[in-house]
C-alpha cells in the first residue's frame, strides 16, 4: 500500500467547485475525463499535492446534512504547512471558515472549512510532538 491516491465527491455545480478548490486552496485542474458510454463530461481530477488528487463527479443532486450520528462519510483532511497562513487564504478567497486555528487532542494544528456542497474540510498542521509523527518516529519513517 502507498497511500491514499484520491477522495472523490458528487458536485452539484462543477464550476463553482473547481473555483472553491483553486481559489481556496490552489489547487489546479489536471484533466476531465469523458463518460465512456456517453460522452458527456464526467469527473473532472483536480492536483492536491504529491500524488494525491481531488475527483470531483458532475451530477450531484441530492445534499446529505452532516451529521455526528452519521455512518460514512465525515471529512476530507488536508495536511498544510502553516495554518495561520491556510485560515488566512481561506477567509481571504471568500470561503467559510468554520472554525479557526485551534490545537486538537492528537497535538496538530488545525481549521476547518466546507466545499460549496456542504463537504467538510479540516486543514491540519503536523506538531512534531503529535501522535501521529510520535508514532511515525517509533516506525522509522
Amino acid at each position: 500500500m502507498k497511500g491514499i491516491a484520491h477522495a472523490a465527491f458528487n458536485v452539484s455545480d462543477m464550476e463553482r467547485a473547481l473555483r472553491f478548490y483553486r481559489e481556496t486552496f490552489g489547487f489546479e485542474k489536471a484533466f476531465e475525463l469523458k463518460h465512456p458510454e456517453t460522452g458527456e463530461p464526467w469527473i473532472v481530477y483536480v492536483h492536491a499535492g504529491g500524488n494525491q488528487f481531488i475527483e470531483l463527479f458532475y451530477g450531484g443532486v441530492t445534499p446529505q446534512k452532516y451529521q455526528d450520528q452519521n455512518i460514512g462519510y465525515s471529512h476530507l483532511c488536508l495536511e498544510v504547512e502553516d495554518i495561520h497562513e491556510t485560515a488566512e487564504r481561506i477567509e481571504k478567497a471568500g470561503a467559510p471558515l468554520d472554525s479557526g486555528v485551534r490545537q486538537g487532542c492528537d497535538g496538530n494544528w488545525q481549521c476547518w472549512t466546507h466545499d460549496p456542497d456542504g463537504n467538510r474540510i479540516e486543514l491540519m498542521q503536523m506538531s512534531e510532538d503529535s501522535l501521529q509523527c510520535r508514532f511515525l518516529r517509533e516506525r522509522g519513517k
